[in-house]
Protein backbone atom coordinates (compact mmCIF):
# COMPACT_ATOMS: atom_id res chain seq x y z
CA UNK A 1 0.00 0.00 0.00
CA UNK A 2 2.55 2.31 0.87
CA UNK A 3 4.73 1.76 -1.85
CA UNK A 4 1.99 2.65 -4.26
CA UNK A 5 1.27 5.47 -2.44
CA UNK A 6 3.82 7.39 -2.26
CA UNK A 7 5.05 7.86 -5.79
CA UNK A 8 1.52 9.26 -6.61
CA UNK A 9 1.85 11.89 -3.57
CA UNK A 10 4.75 13.21 -4.06
CA UNK A 11 3.89 14.55 -7.52
CA UNK A 12 0.64 15.83 -6.19
CA UNK A 13 2.04 17.69 -3.58
CA UNK A 14 4.91 19.25 -5.88
CA UNK A 15 2.26 20.77 -8.11
CA UNK A 16 0.12 22.01 -4.99
CA UNK A 17 3.40 23.21 -2.90
CA UNK A 18 4.25 25.97 -5.51
CA UNK A 19 2.45 27.70 -8.53
CA UNK A 20 3.52 31.27 -8.09
CA UNK A 21 6.71 33.61 -7.57
CA UNK A 22 9.16 34.09 -4.42
CA UNK A 23 8.15 36.76 -2.50
CA UNK A 24 12.09 36.94 -0.95
CA UNK A 25 14.76 38.10 -2.45
CA UNK A 26 16.10 35.43 -5.37
CA UNK A 27 13.92 32.66 -5.07
CA UNK A 28 13.57 31.78 -1.65
CA UNK A 29 10.50 31.62 0.07
CA UNK A 30 11.26 32.09 3.52
CA UNK A 31 8.11 34.20 5.00
CA UNK A 32 6.12 31.56 3.47
CA UNK A 33 7.14 28.54 5.66
CA UNK A 34 4.72 29.71 8.23
CA UNK A 35 2.02 32.33 7.27
CA UNK A 36 1.42 33.16 11.64
CA UNK A 37 5.02 35.13 11.23
CA UNK A 38 3.78 36.87 7.78
CA UNK A 39 2.43 39.47 10.08
CA UNK A 40 5.59 40.43 11.54
CA UNK A 41 7.43 40.44 8.08
CA UNK A 42 9.08 37.28 9.41
CA UNK A 43 10.75 38.92 12.76
CA UNK A 44 11.93 36.92 15.46
CA UNK A 45 11.33 33.87 13.48
CA UNK A 46 13.65 31.10 15.10
CA UNK A 47 12.87 32.51 18.43
CA UNK A 48 9.56 33.11 18.75
CA UNK A 49 8.57 29.49 18.75
CA UNK A 50 4.67 30.54 18.93
CA UNK A 51 3.38 27.26 17.07
CA UNK A 52 4.59 24.04 14.97
CA UNK A 53 5.94 26.54 12.16
CA UNK A 54 9.26 26.40 14.50
CA UNK A 55 10.58 22.61 12.68
CA UNK A 56 11.46 24.90 9.97
CA UNK A 57 12.74 28.12 11.69
CA UNK A 58 14.10 26.71 14.40
CA UNK A 59 13.94 22.92 15.44
CA UNK A 60 14.61 24.01 19.42
CA UNK A 61 11.83 25.45 19.20
CA UNK A 62 9.72 23.05 20.13
CA UNK A 63 10.18 22.89 23.64
CA UNK A 64 8.64 25.55 24.38
CA UNK A 65 5.33 23.65 22.69
CA UNK A 66 2.65 21.93 24.53
CA UNK A 67 3.11 17.98 24.60
CA UNK A 68 1.66 17.35 21.04
CA UNK A 69 1.30 20.11 18.16
CA UNK A 70 -0.30 20.74 14.68
CA UNK A 71 -0.30 23.34 12.09
CA UNK A 72 -1.11 23.89 9.02
CA UNK A 73 -1.53 26.88 6.82
CA UNK A 74 -0.95 28.43 3.35
CA UNK A 75 0.29 31.59 1.96
CA UNK A 76 -0.98 33.38 -1.76
CA UNK A 77 1.58 35.27 -3.06
CA UNK A 78 0.68 37.78 -6.00
CA UNK A 79 3.31 39.57 -7.95
CA UNK A 80 3.70 42.09 -10.59
CA UNK A 81 6.91 42.21 -13.22
CA UNK A 82 6.00 45.08 -15.74
CA UNK A 83 8.75 45.34 -18.04
CA UNK A 84 9.39 49.03 -20.27
CA UNK A 85 12.14 48.88 -23.27
CA UNK A 86 14.57 50.83 -23.34
CA UNK A 87 16.68 50.29 -26.13
CA UNK A 88 16.59 46.37 -26.89
CA UNK A 89 18.05 44.61 -29.70
CA UNK A 90 16.55 40.92 -30.19
CA UNK A 91 18.55 40.19 -33.13
CA UNK A 92 17.21 37.38 -35.86
CA UNK A 93 14.11 37.44 -33.93
CA UNK A 94 12.53 40.88 -34.48
CA UNK A 95 10.34 40.41 -31.72
CA UNK A 96 8.33 43.79 -30.57
CA UNK A 97 6.08 44.06 -27.00
CA UNK A 98 6.72 44.42 -23.56
CA UNK A 99 5.38 40.60 -22.42
CA UNK A 100 2.55 42.13 -20.05
CA UNK A 101 2.51 41.40 -16.39
CA UNK A 102 5.66 38.55 -15.89
CA UNK A 103 4.18 38.03 -12.66
CA UNK A 104 1.51 35.76 -11.66
CA UNK A 105 -0.72 34.64 -8.75
CA UNK A 106 0.54 31.35 -6.17
CA UNK A 107 0.09 29.51 -3.57
CA UNK A 108 2.25 28.33 -1.02
CA UNK A 109 0.92 25.71 1.32
CA UNK A 110 2.73 24.07 4.95
CA UNK A 111 2.13 21.49 7.56
CA UNK A 112 4.00 20.66 10.69
CA UNK A 113 4.04 18.62 13.55
CA UNK A 114 5.46 18.33 16.92
CA UNK A 115 5.78 15.97 19.87
CA UNK A 116 6.82 15.51 23.32
CA UNK A 117 8.46 11.91 23.26
CA UNK A 118 9.62 12.62 26.90
CA UNK A 119 9.00 16.13 29.14
CA UNK A 120 12.50 17.13 27.46
CA UNK A 121 13.09 15.55 24.07
CA UNK A 122 10.04 16.29 21.32
CA UNK A 123 10.14 15.11 17.49
CA UNK A 124 8.78 17.25 14.59
CA UNK A 125 7.55 17.15 10.98
CA UNK A 126 8.11 19.37 8.31
CA UNK A 127 6.51 19.47 4.60
CA UNK A 128 6.38 23.28 2.20
CA UNK A 129 8.72 24.47 -0.41
CA UNK A 130 11.19 26.84 0.86
CA UNK A 131 12.39 27.78 -2.98
CA UNK A 132 10.10 28.27 -6.52
CA UNK A 133 9.55 30.92 -9.14
CA UNK A 134 7.72 31.32 -11.54
CA UNK A 135 7.57 34.04 -14.51
CA UNK A 136 5.68 33.97 -17.47
CA UNK A 137 5.32 36.45 -20.68
CA UNK A 138 2.32 37.27 -23.06
CA UNK A 139 3.74 36.90 -26.62
CA UNK A 140 4.55 39.16 -28.07
CA UNK A 141 7.68 39.55 -25.78
CA UNK A 142 11.47 41.42 -26.88
CA UNK A 143 12.78 39.50 -24.68
CA UNK A 144 11.03 36.18 -25.83
CA UNK A 145 14.69 34.59 -26.89
CA UNK A 146 16.17 34.91 -23.45
CA UNK A 147 13.27 33.11 -21.88
CA UNK A 148 8.96 33.25 -22.18
CA UNK A 149 8.42 30.85 -18.81
CA UNK A 150 10.67 29.92 -16.14
CA UNK A 151 9.20 27.51 -13.43
CA UNK A 152 11.09 26.75 -10.14
CA UNK A 153 9.38 23.99 -7.54
CA UNK A 154 10.23 22.61 -4.40
CA UNK A 155 9.46 20.53 -2.09
CA UNK A 156 11.02 19.97 1.53
CA UNK A 157 10.38 16.75 4.16
CA UNK A 158 11.44 17.75 7.33
CA UNK A 159 11.99 15.41 10.46
CA UNK A 160 13.22 17.09 13.37
CA UNK A 161 14.57 16.59 17.37
CA UNK A 162 14.58 19.18 19.93
CA UNK A 163 16.39 18.59 23.04
CA UNK A 164 15.83 21.03 26.32
CA UNK A 165 19.36 21.00 27.86
CA UNK A 166 17.90 22.64 31.02
CA UNK A 167 15.82 25.53 31.69
CA UNK A 168 17.51 28.07 29.94
CA UNK A 169 19.08 26.47 26.49
CA UNK A 170 17.68 24.12 23.57
CA UNK A 171 19.05 22.35 21.22
CA UNK A 172 17.36 21.29 17.97
CA UNK A 173 18.46 19.27 14.45
CA UNK A 174 16.84 17.88 11.71
CA UNK A 175 17.01 16.06 8.45
CA UNK A 176 15.96 17.52 5.00
CA UNK A 177 14.97 15.32 1.68
CA UNK A 178 14.16 18.03 -0.73
CA UNK A 179 13.25 17.72 -4.29
CA UNK A 180 13.60 20.08 -6.56
CA UNK A 181 11.63 20.23 -10.58
CA UNK A 182 12.60 23.32 -13.48
CA UNK A 183 10.79 23.88 -16.44
CA UNK A 184 12.41 26.61 -18.84
CA UNK A 185 10.90 27.78 -22.26
CA UNK A 186 12.32 30.49 -24.17
CA UNK A 187 12.30 30.71 -28.76
CA UNK A 188 14.60 29.68 -30.44
CA UNK A 189 17.10 31.85 -31.71
CA UNK A 190 17.20 29.89 -35.00
CA UNK A 191 19.80 30.51 -38.39
CA UNK A 192 16.68 30.07 -40.44
CA UNK A 193 14.49 33.25 -40.46
CA UNK A 194 11.33 30.99 -41.21
CA UNK A 195 12.02 29.37 -37.80
CA UNK A 196 10.02 32.46 -35.87
CA UNK A 197 7.81 30.92 -33.20
CA UNK A 198 9.41 27.26 -32.53
CA UNK A 199 10.32 27.16 -28.86
CA UNK A 200 12.92 25.70 -26.59
CA UNK A 201 11.76 23.97 -23.58
CA UNK A 202 13.95 22.03 -20.63
CA UNK A 203 12.84 19.71 -17.83
CA UNK A 204 14.96 19.33 -15.38
CA UNK A 205 14.55 17.48 -11.88
CA UNK A 206 16.34 16.06 -8.69
CA UNK A 207 16.26 15.22 -4.92
CA UNK A 208 18.83 15.37 -2.42
CA UNK A 209 19.40 15.70 1.04
CA UNK A 210 20.14 18.94 3.55
CA UNK A 211 20.25 19.54 7.38
CA UNK A 212 19.47 21.91 9.33
CA UNK A 213 20.27 23.08 13.01
CA UNK A 214 19.17 25.46 16.08
CA UNK A 215 19.59 27.13 19.27
CA UNK A 216 17.22 28.81 21.33
CA UNK A 217 18.22 30.42 24.18
CA UNK A 218 15.89 32.16 27.28
CA UNK A 219 18.29 34.92 28.42
CA UNK A 220 15.26 35.92 30.46
CA UNK A 221 12.06 35.09 31.54
CA UNK A 222 10.93 37.90 29.05
CA UNK A 223 13.45 37.50 26.33
CA UNK A 224 14.66 34.53 24.19
CA UNK A 225 17.11 34.53 21.56
CA UNK A 226 17.26 32.05 18.73
CA UNK A 227 19.87 30.54 16.19
CA UNK A 228 19.68 28.43 13.11
CA UNK A 229 21.30 27.15 10.18
CA UNK A 230 19.76 25.38 7.24
CA UNK A 231 22.53 23.86 5.15
CA UNK A 232 22.88 24.30 1.07
CA UNK A 233 21.74 21.37 -0.90
CA UNK A 234 23.50 20.16 -3.94
CA UNK A 235 21.75 18.72 -7.15
CA UNK A 236 23.08 16.98 -9.84
CA UNK A 237 19.67 17.48 -12.37
CA UNK A 238 19.03 15.47 -15.14
CA UNK A 239 16.42 15.94 -17.55
CA UNK A 240 16.09 16.90 -21.66
CA UNK A 241 15.18 19.63 -23.94
CA UNK A 242 13.90 20.13 -26.98
CA UNK A 243 12.51 22.45 -29.68
CA UNK A 244 8.83 22.83 -30.91
CA UNK A 245 8.51 23.14 -34.55
CA UNK A 246 5.96 25.47 -35.81
CA UNK A 247 5.94 23.38 -39.23
CA UNK A 248 8.37 25.79 -40.98
CA UNK A 249 12.00 25.39 -42.06
CA UNK A 250 12.35 25.50 -38.20
CA UNK A 251 12.09 21.49 -38.15
CA UNK A 252 15.24 21.30 -39.96
CA UNK A 253 17.38 24.04 -39.18
CA UNK A 254 20.15 24.30 -36.73
CA UNK A 255 19.30 26.75 -33.19
CA UNK A 256 22.31 28.74 -31.94
CA UNK A 257 23.71 26.98 -29.15
CA UNK A 258 21.62 24.57 -28.31
CA UNK A 259 20.05 21.30 -30.68
CA UNK A 260 18.06 20.04 -34.16
CA UNK A 261 15.37 21.55 -34.51
CA UNK A 262 12.35 19.06 -33.58
CA UNK A 263 14.61 16.66 -31.90
CA UNK A 264 15.71 16.28 -28.02
CA UNK A 265 18.39 15.65 -26.42
CA UNK A 266 19.41 14.60 -22.35
CA UNK A 267 20.95 16.82 -20.29
CA UNK A 268 22.27 17.42 -17.55
CA UNK A 269 23.22 20.78 -14.84
CA UNK A 270 24.64 21.24 -11.10
CA UNK A 271 23.39 23.48 -9.12
CA UNK A 272 23.47 24.06 -5.18
CA UNK A 273 20.98 26.11 -3.42
CA UNK A 274 21.95 28.17 -0.88
CA UNK A 275 22.55 27.78 2.95
CA UNK A 276 20.82 30.63 5.72
CA UNK A 277 21.46 31.33 9.05
CA UNK A 278 18.87 33.17 11.08
CA UNK A 279 19.44 35.27 14.47
CA UNK A 280 16.72 36.38 15.89
CA UNK A 281 15.47 38.17 19.37
CA UNK A 282 12.12 38.05 21.32
CA UNK A 283 10.92 40.59 24.19
CA UNK A 284 7.99 40.65 26.19
CA UNK A 285 8.49 44.64 26.98
CA UNK A 286 4.70 44.11 29.09
CA UNK A 287 1.77 42.31 29.43
CA UNK A 288 0.50 43.71 26.12
CA UNK A 289 3.75 44.50 24.06
CA UNK A 290 6.40 42.18 22.73
CA UNK A 291 8.92 43.28 20.45
CA UNK A 292 10.78 41.15 17.88
CA UNK A 293 14.00 41.66 15.90
CA UNK A 294 16.01 39.09 13.09
CA UNK A 295 18.58 39.26 10.95
CA UNK A 296 19.08 36.76 8.43
CA UNK A 297 22.32 35.72 6.00
CA UNK A 298 21.33 33.73 2.58
CA UNK A 299 24.42 31.94 0.96
CA UNK A 300 23.11 32.85 -3.08
CA UNK A 301 27.13 32.93 -3.84
CA UNK A 302 26.85 29.28 -4.02
CA UNK A 303 24.91 29.70 -8.09
CA UNK A 304 27.73 31.80 -9.93
CA UNK A 305 25.68 30.13 -13.24
CA UNK A 306 24.38 26.83 -14.02
CA UNK A 307 25.77 25.53 -16.99
CA UNK A 308 22.99 23.02 -18.95
CA UNK A 309 25.37 20.47 -20.34
CA UNK A 310 24.09 17.31 -23.03
CA UNK A 311 24.09 14.02 -22.20
CA UNK A 312 23.48 12.33 -25.67
CA UNK A 313 22.88 12.75 -29.46
CA UNK A 314 26.09 14.38 -31.76
CA UNK A 315 26.69 17.29 -29.35
CA UNK A 316 27.18 14.93 -26.51
CA UNK A 317 29.19 16.48 -23.33
CA UNK A 318 29.11 19.99 -24.88
CA UNK A 319 27.12 22.92 -23.21
CA UNK A 320 23.52 23.66 -24.17
CA UNK A 321 23.35 26.96 -22.48
CA UNK A 322 24.64 29.11 -19.31
CA UNK A 323 22.50 30.96 -17.19
CA UNK A 324 24.79 33.49 -16.03
CA UNK A 325 23.31 34.72 -12.55
CA UNK A 326 26.50 35.76 -11.22
CA UNK A 327 24.56 35.97 -7.71
CA UNK A 328 25.69 37.35 -4.74
CA UNK A 329 25.32 36.38 -0.76
CA UNK A 330 22.12 38.51 0.42
CA UNK A 331 21.21 40.26 4.39
CA UNK A 332 17.87 40.71 5.44
CA UNK A 333 16.79 42.90 8.41
CA UNK A 334 13.38 42.51 9.99
CA UNK A 335 11.53 44.35 13.14
CA UNK A 336 8.07 43.70 14.39
CA UNK A 337 5.93 44.14 17.25
CA UNK A 338 2.85 41.89 18.79
CA UNK A 339 -0.40 43.77 21.06
CA UNK A 340 -1.89 41.75 22.83
CA UNK A 341 -5.74 43.51 22.89
CA UNK A 342 -6.66 40.42 25.39
CA UNK A 343 -6.66 36.77 25.95
CA UNK A 344 -8.06 35.94 22.54
CA UNK A 345 -6.89 38.69 20.35
CA UNK A 346 -3.18 39.62 19.38
CA UNK A 347 -1.98 42.20 16.72
CA UNK A 348 0.89 42.11 14.41
CA UNK A 349 2.95 44.28 12.89
CA UNK A 350 6.36 44.43 10.84
CA UNK A 351 8.85 45.95 8.57
CA UNK A 352 11.88 44.10 6.45
CA UNK A 353 14.75 44.72 4.29
CA UNK A 354 16.02 42.24 1.90
CA UNK A 355 18.17 41.95 -0.40
CA UNK A 356 18.66 40.76 -3.76
CA UNK A 357 21.29 38.36 -4.89
CA UNK A 358 21.42 40.29 -8.26
CA UNK A 359 25.02 42.04 -8.43
CA UNK A 360 23.79 44.55 -11.38
CA UNK A 361 21.79 45.07 -14.40
CA UNK A 362 23.88 43.00 -17.21
CA UNK A 363 23.40 40.08 -15.05
CA UNK A 364 19.40 40.66 -13.84
CA UNK A 365 17.67 37.98 -16.01
CA UNK A 366 14.24 38.47 -17.38
CA UNK A 367 13.24 34.91 -15.60
CA UNK A 368 14.21 36.98 -12.53
CA UNK A 369 13.57 40.42 -12.66
CA UNK A 370 14.98 40.60 -8.94
CA UNK A 371 15.50 43.84 -6.93
CA UNK A 372 15.77 44.73 -3.23
CA UNK A 373 12.51 45.63 -1.41
CA UNK A 374 10.84 46.43 1.76
CA UNK A 375 7.82 44.94 3.24
CA UNK A 376 5.18 46.27 5.34
CA UNK A 377 3.66 43.52 7.15
CA UNK A 378 0.22 43.42 9.18
CA UNK A 379 -1.65 40.06 11.08
CA UNK A 380 -4.04 39.47 13.41
CA UNK A 381 -4.38 36.45 15.72
CA UNK A 382 -7.25 34.88 17.03
CA UNK A 383 -7.38 32.19 19.95
CA UNK A 384 -10.76 30.74 20.70
CA UNK A 385 -9.56 28.28 23.39
CA UNK A 386 -6.24 28.01 25.27
CA UNK A 387 -5.40 24.69 22.47
CA UNK A 388 -6.03 26.74 19.11
CA UNK A 389 -5.10 29.73 17.53
CA UNK A 390 -6.01 31.61 13.87
CA UNK A 391 -3.38 34.04 12.41
CA UNK A 392 -3.75 35.82 9.01
CA UNK A 393 -1.62 38.47 7.66
CA UNK A 394 -0.81 40.36 4.74
CA UNK A 395 2.45 42.07 3.56
CA UNK A 396 2.90 44.49 0.38
CA UNK A 397 6.46 44.07 -0.66
CA UNK A 398 7.60 47.44 -2.28
CA UNK A 399 9.87 46.57 -4.58
CA UNK A 400 12.98 48.62 -6.05
CA UNK A 401 12.74 49.79 -10.11
CA UNK A 402 14.81 47.05 -11.44
CA UNK A 403 17.15 48.11 -14.29
CA UNK A 404 18.28 45.50 -16.94
CA UNK A 405 21.12 45.35 -19.45
CA UNK A 406 20.85 41.81 -20.10
CA UNK A 407 23.06 41.36 -23.62
CA UNK A 408 23.05 37.55 -25.17
CA UNK A 409 23.57 38.73 -28.32
CA UNK A 410 26.61 36.57 -28.83
CA UNK A 411 24.47 33.07 -28.43
CA UNK A 412 21.65 34.47 -31.08
CA UNK A 413 19.41 35.90 -27.98
CA UNK A 414 19.63 39.30 -28.38
CA UNK A 415 20.24 42.38 -25.67
CA UNK A 416 17.14 43.01 -23.34
CA UNK A 417 17.50 46.50 -22.04
CA UNK A 418 15.41 48.58 -19.76
CA UNK A 419 13.34 48.61 -16.71
CA UNK A 420 10.73 46.39 -14.53
CA UNK A 421 8.66 48.00 -12.22
CA UNK A 422 8.06 45.14 -9.57
CA UNK A 423 5.71 44.70 -6.68
CA UNK A 424 4.03 41.23 -4.37
CA UNK A 425 1.31 40.96 -2.00
CA UNK A 426 1.15 38.14 0.71
CA UNK A 427 -1.83 36.93 2.30
CA UNK A 428 -1.66 34.05 3.92
CA UNK A 429 -3.54 32.02 7.39
CA UNK A 430 -2.45 29.59 9.63
CA UNK A 431 -4.17 26.89 12.07
CA UNK A 432 -2.49 25.95 15.13
CA UNK A 433 -3.72 23.37 17.42
CA UNK A 434 -2.24 21.96 20.64
CA UNK A 435 -4.65 18.51 22.03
Amino acid sequence: MHNKFAPRLIPALMALAFAGSASAAGFQLLGEQGASGIGNAGAGSAAVAENASTVFYNPAGMTQLQDREISVGGTFVKTNFNFSDGGSSVGVLNGTGDGGNGGGLGFVPNMYGSWALTKDIYLGLGIGAPFGLRTEYDNPWIGAAQSVSFDIKTLNINPSIAWRANDRVSLGFGLNWQKIEAEYIRAAAVSSAGAAGSTVKLNLSDDAWGWNAGALFTLAPSTKLGVSYRSAIKYETKGDVSISSNGTAAATATTNGLIAAGRASDTKASIKLPDTFILSLTHKASDQWELLGDVSWTGWSSIPKVDIIRTSGLLNGQTAQTLDTNFRDTWRFAVGANYKVNDAWKLKMGIAYDQTPVKSAEHRLVSMPDNNRTWFSAGVQWKPSKTTAVDVGGAYLYVKDAEINNNQSTDGRGLVKGTYADSAILLGAQFSMAF
